[in-house]
Protein backbone atom coordinates (compact mmCIF):
# COMPACT_ATOMS: atom_id res chain seq x y z
CA UNK A 1 0.00 0.00 0.00
CA UNK A 2 1.49 3.21 -0.64
CA UNK A 3 1.40 6.66 0.58
CA UNK A 4 -1.51 7.72 -0.84
CA UNK A 5 -3.81 5.42 -0.03
CA UNK A 6 -2.71 4.78 3.52
CA UNK A 7 -3.71 8.47 3.88
CA UNK A 8 -7.11 7.83 2.15
CA UNK A 9 -8.17 5.48 5.00
CA UNK A 10 -7.02 8.23 7.81
CA UNK A 11 -10.04 10.17 8.85
CA UNK A 12 -9.22 14.21 7.82
CA UNK A 13 -7.39 15.40 11.11
CA UNK A 14 -9.04 18.68 10.47
CA UNK A 15 -12.31 17.41 10.01
CA UNK A 16 -11.91 15.31 13.53
CA UNK A 17 -10.76 18.51 15.33
CA UNK A 18 -12.55 20.90 14.17
CA UNK A 19 -13.93 22.64 16.99
CA UNK A 20 -10.81 21.60 19.00
CA UNK A 21 -10.56 24.06 22.30
CA UNK A 22 -7.50 24.22 24.08
CA UNK A 23 -8.94 26.01 27.39
CA UNK A 24 -11.31 23.40 27.75
CA UNK A 25 -9.27 20.19 27.31
CA UNK A 26 -6.48 21.98 29.61
CA UNK A 27 -9.34 22.30 31.93
CA UNK A 28 -10.77 18.42 31.31
CA UNK A 29 -7.11 16.93 32.30
CA UNK A 30 -4.78 19.54 33.38
CA UNK A 31 -6.31 20.50 36.50
CA UNK A 32 -7.23 18.32 39.49
CA UNK A 33 -7.87 15.83 40.08
CA UNK A 34 -5.87 14.59 37.80
CA UNK A 35 -3.15 17.56 38.22
CA UNK A 36 -2.77 17.00 42.46
CA UNK A 37 0.34 17.52 43.08
CA UNK A 38 -0.45 16.00 47.08
CA UNK A 39 -1.01 12.59 45.57
CA UNK A 40 0.21 9.68 43.22
CA UNK A 41 -2.56 11.90 40.36
CA UNK A 42 -2.26 11.02 37.38
CA UNK A 43 -0.23 14.08 36.00
CA UNK A 44 2.68 13.87 38.79
CA UNK A 45 3.03 10.38 37.79
CA UNK A 46 3.64 11.55 33.72
CA UNK A 47 6.67 13.79 34.86
CA UNK A 48 8.24 11.40 37.36
CA UNK A 49 8.36 9.03 34.16
CA UNK A 50 9.90 11.50 31.97
CA UNK A 51 12.81 12.46 34.53
CA UNK A 52 13.63 9.47 35.45
CA UNK A 53 13.86 8.09 32.09
CA UNK A 54 15.94 11.25 31.01
CA UNK A 55 18.51 10.83 34.42
CA UNK A 56 18.90 6.71 34.13
CA UNK A 57 20.09 6.48 30.82
CA UNK A 58 21.49 9.99 30.74
CA UNK A 59 19.74 10.79 27.99
CA UNK A 60 20.64 14.11 26.45
CA UNK A 61 21.82 15.76 22.86
CA UNK A 62 21.42 18.59 20.55
CA UNK A 63 18.04 18.31 19.50
CA UNK A 64 14.37 16.95 21.21
CA UNK A 65 11.36 17.09 19.31
CA UNK A 66 7.93 16.78 20.74
CA UNK A 67 5.80 15.16 18.43
CA UNK A 68 2.16 16.55 18.78
CA UNK A 69 2.46 18.84 21.71
CA UNK A 70 -1.09 19.74 22.07
CA UNK A 71 -1.63 23.33 24.41
CA UNK A 72 0.78 21.13 26.93
CA UNK A 73 4.54 21.98 28.34
CA UNK A 74 4.86 19.06 30.71
CA UNK A 75 6.64 17.20 28.47
CA UNK A 76 9.35 18.98 27.77
CA UNK A 77 10.26 20.43 31.41
CA UNK A 78 13.09 17.84 32.19
CA UNK A 79 14.53 17.52 28.62
CA UNK A 80 15.00 20.85 28.51
CA UNK A 81 18.02 20.82 30.87
CA UNK A 82 19.27 18.30 28.63
CA UNK A 83 18.80 19.54 24.76
CA UNK A 84 20.30 22.63 23.30
CA UNK A 85 17.51 22.65 21.44
CA UNK A 86 13.35 21.88 21.81
CA UNK A 87 11.08 22.36 18.46
CA UNK A 88 7.62 22.14 19.51
CA UNK A 89 5.12 20.61 17.41
CA UNK A 90 1.17 20.17 16.35
CA UNK A 91 -1.09 19.58 13.99
CA UNK A 92 -3.91 22.39 15.15
CA UNK A 93 -3.33 26.11 15.23
CA UNK A 94 -4.98 26.74 17.70
CA UNK A 95 -2.53 24.68 19.73
CA UNK A 96 0.37 26.49 18.20
CA UNK A 97 -1.02 29.59 19.19
CA UNK A 98 -1.06 28.25 22.93
CA UNK A 99 2.47 27.53 23.02
CA UNK A 100 3.59 30.62 21.94
CA UNK A 101 1.81 32.83 23.71
CA UNK A 102 3.54 30.84 26.78
CA UNK A 103 6.60 31.76 25.18
CA UNK A 104 5.99 34.95 23.82
CA UNK A 105 4.24 36.82 26.55
CA UNK A 106 4.55 33.90 29.57
CA UNK A 107 0.14 33.63 29.18
CA UNK A 108 -1.52 30.39 29.10
CA UNK A 109 -5.06 29.04 29.46
CA UNK A 110 -3.63 27.45 32.76
CA UNK A 111 -0.73 28.03 35.28
CA UNK A 112 2.33 26.14 34.74
CA UNK A 113 3.83 27.21 37.52
CA UNK A 114 3.23 24.16 39.68
CA UNK A 115 4.17 21.79 36.96
CA UNK A 116 7.83 23.30 36.84
CA UNK A 117 7.95 23.28 40.79
CA UNK A 118 7.14 20.05 40.93
CA UNK A 119 9.89 19.34 38.29
CA UNK A 120 12.54 21.10 40.11
CA UNK A 121 11.65 18.96 42.62
CA UNK A 122 12.40 15.70 41.36
CA UNK A 123 16.05 17.37 40.10
CA UNK A 124 16.53 18.17 43.27
CA UNK A 125 16.16 21.96 43.29
CA UNK A 126 14.16 24.29 45.24
CA UNK A 127 11.06 24.45 43.95
CA UNK A 128 11.58 28.56 43.89
CA UNK A 129 13.48 28.21 41.17
CA UNK A 130 10.73 27.30 38.88
CA UNK A 131 11.37 30.72 37.11
CA UNK A 132 14.87 29.80 36.58
CA UNK A 133 13.66 26.76 34.43
CA UNK A 134 10.83 28.27 32.67
CA UNK A 135 13.47 30.62 31.11
CA UNK A 136 14.90 27.85 30.58
CA UNK A 137 12.41 26.28 28.43
CA UNK A 138 11.57 29.63 26.82
CA UNK A 139 15.39 30.12 25.98
CA UNK A 140 15.69 26.52 23.82
CA UNK A 141 12.77 26.24 22.03
CA UNK A 142 13.51 27.33 18.70
CA UNK A 143 10.97 26.56 16.68
CA UNK A 144 6.91 25.51 17.12
CA UNK A 145 5.81 24.07 13.89
CA UNK A 146 2.99 22.30 12.12
CA UNK A 147 2.81 18.36 12.00
CA UNK A 148 0.94 15.87 10.41
CA UNK A 149 2.11 12.04 11.75
CA UNK A 150 0.46 10.15 8.76
CA UNK A 151 2.83 11.69 6.55
CA UNK A 152 6.69 10.05 5.35
CA UNK A 153 7.95 13.73 6.62
CA UNK A 154 6.16 14.69 9.41
CA UNK A 155 7.31 18.27 9.83
CA UNK A 156 9.63 19.79 7.56
CA UNK A 157 13.06 18.40 6.64
CA UNK A 158 14.77 21.67 7.15
CA UNK A 159 14.36 21.83 10.62
CA UNK A 160 16.80 18.91 11.53
CA UNK A 161 20.03 17.84 10.21
CA UNK A 162 20.33 14.48 8.01
CA UNK A 163 20.85 12.57 11.03
CA UNK A 164 17.77 13.67 12.79
CA UNK A 165 16.97 13.94 16.60
CA UNK A 166 18.81 12.90 19.02
CA UNK A 167 15.49 12.00 21.27
CA UNK A 168 11.94 11.98 20.24
CA UNK A 169 8.81 12.80 22.95
CA UNK A 170 4.88 12.03 22.35
CA UNK A 171 2.20 12.18 24.85
CA UNK A 172 -1.21 11.02 23.33
CA UNK A 173 -1.04 12.23 19.90
CA UNK A 174 -0.60 8.37 17.72
CA UNK A 175 -3.68 6.99 19.21
CA UNK A 176 -5.92 10.01 18.69
CA UNK A 177 -5.43 10.85 15.36
CA UNK A 178 -5.34 7.37 14.10
CA UNK A 179 -8.09 5.16 12.91
CA UNK A 180 -7.11 2.18 13.33
CA UNK A 181 -4.12 0.06 15.06
CA UNK A 182 -2.27 -0.22 11.26
CA UNK A 183 -2.74 3.65 11.09
CA UNK A 184 -1.32 3.83 14.45
CA UNK A 185 1.77 2.05 13.87
CA UNK A 186 2.51 3.19 10.08
CA UNK A 187 1.90 7.28 12.27
CA UNK A 188 4.95 5.65 14.47
CA UNK A 189 6.96 4.71 11.56
CA UNK A 190 6.65 7.76 9.97
CA UNK A 191 7.66 9.89 13.44
CA UNK A 192 10.48 7.53 13.62
CA UNK A 193 11.83 9.12 10.73
CA UNK A 194 12.68 12.14 12.39
CA UNK A 195 14.92 10.11 15.18
CA UNK A 196 18.36 9.31 14.52
CA UNK A 197 19.85 5.83 15.37
CA UNK A 198 20.45 5.02 18.63
CA UNK A 199 18.08 7.70 19.61
CA UNK A 200 15.17 7.45 22.50
CA UNK A 201 11.70 7.61 21.74
CA UNK A 202 9.64 8.90 25.22
CA UNK A 203 5.69 7.76 24.51
CA UNK A 204 2.75 8.18 26.58
CA UNK A 205 -0.56 7.10 26.01
CA UNK A 206 -3.74 6.09 26.44
CA UNK A 207 -4.77 2.50 27.19
CA UNK A 208 -8.14 1.15 26.35
CA UNK A 209 -9.73 4.48 25.82
CA UNK A 210 -12.26 5.16 22.51
CA UNK A 211 -12.89 9.12 22.77
CA UNK A 212 -11.57 11.77 24.71
CA UNK A 213 -13.47 15.03 24.78
CA UNK A 214 -11.85 17.71 22.84
CA UNK A 215 -14.44 20.71 23.63
CA UNK A 216 -17.73 20.84 24.95
CA UNK A 217 -19.47 17.90 23.29
CA UNK A 218 -16.72 17.20 21.13
CA UNK A 219 -16.37 13.75 20.87
CA UNK A 220 -12.73 12.51 19.80
CA UNK A 221 -12.57 9.11 18.63
CA UNK A 222 -8.88 7.25 20.05
CA UNK A 223 -7.64 4.14 19.23
CA UNK A 224 -8.22 1.61 22.32
CA UNK A 225 -4.72 0.22 22.75
CA UNK A 226 -3.63 -2.80 24.87
CA UNK A 227 -0.08 -2.95 26.25
CA UNK A 228 0.58 -5.71 23.53
CA UNK A 229 -0.35 -3.84 20.45
CA UNK A 230 1.94 -0.92 21.94
CA UNK A 231 5.16 -3.82 22.08
CA UNK A 232 4.08 -5.08 18.65
CA UNK A 233 4.33 -1.37 17.44
CA UNK A 234 7.60 -0.57 19.09
CA UNK A 235 8.72 -3.95 17.36
CA UNK A 236 7.69 -3.51 13.80
CA UNK A 237 9.21 0.07 14.01
CA UNK A 238 12.92 -0.93 14.92
CA UNK A 239 12.84 -0.05 18.63
CA UNK A 240 14.52 -1.71 21.11
CA UNK A 241 12.17 -1.76 23.92
CA UNK A 242 13.77 -0.01 27.90
CA UNK A 243 11.09 0.55 29.54
CA UNK A 244 7.33 0.18 29.92
CA UNK A 245 5.41 1.61 32.77
CA UNK A 246 1.47 0.94 33.36
CA UNK A 247 -0.83 3.70 35.45
CA UNK A 248 -4.19 2.61 36.20
CA UNK A 249 -6.60 5.45 36.88
CA UNK A 250 -8.41 5.14 39.84
CA UNK A 251 -12.42 5.67 39.99
CA UNK A 252 -11.76 9.20 41.13
CA UNK A 253 -9.76 10.15 37.53
CA UNK A 254 -12.54 8.81 35.88
CA UNK A 255 -14.24 11.88 34.97
CA UNK A 256 -16.60 11.86 32.07
CA UNK A 257 -13.96 13.28 29.65
CA UNK A 258 -12.59 10.35 28.28
CA UNK A 259 -12.98 6.21 28.77
CA UNK A 260 -9.24 5.88 29.52
CA UNK A 261 -8.70 2.71 31.67
CA UNK A 262 -4.61 3.49 32.05
CA UNK A 263 -2.20 5.13 31.10
CA UNK A 264 1.98 4.07 29.55
CA UNK A 265 4.70 5.46 29.54
CA UNK A 266 7.93 3.58 27.41
CA UNK A 267 11.07 4.13 26.98
CA UNK A 268 12.80 2.80 23.45
CA UNK A 269 15.63 3.15 21.25
CA UNK A 270 16.03 3.03 18.08
CA UNK A 271 17.73 0.59 16.44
Amino acid sequence: MDQLEQNKNVPSTEALYQGFDPVAYLQYNYTPPRADFERRSIVPWKLSCLHKAFVDDDIRGDILVDVGSGPTLYQTMSGCERFDRVILSDFLEVNRKELQCWLQEGKSSIDWAPYFKYVCELEGRSPSEWEEKATRLRSVVSDVVPIDVHQSSPISPDLLASSGADCLVSSFCLESVSNDFPAFTRAMQNISRLLKKGGYLLLIGALGESFYMGAAGLYIPVVPLEESQVCSSLKECGYELLQLCIYHLPPDMKVGVDDVTGVFFVKAKKA
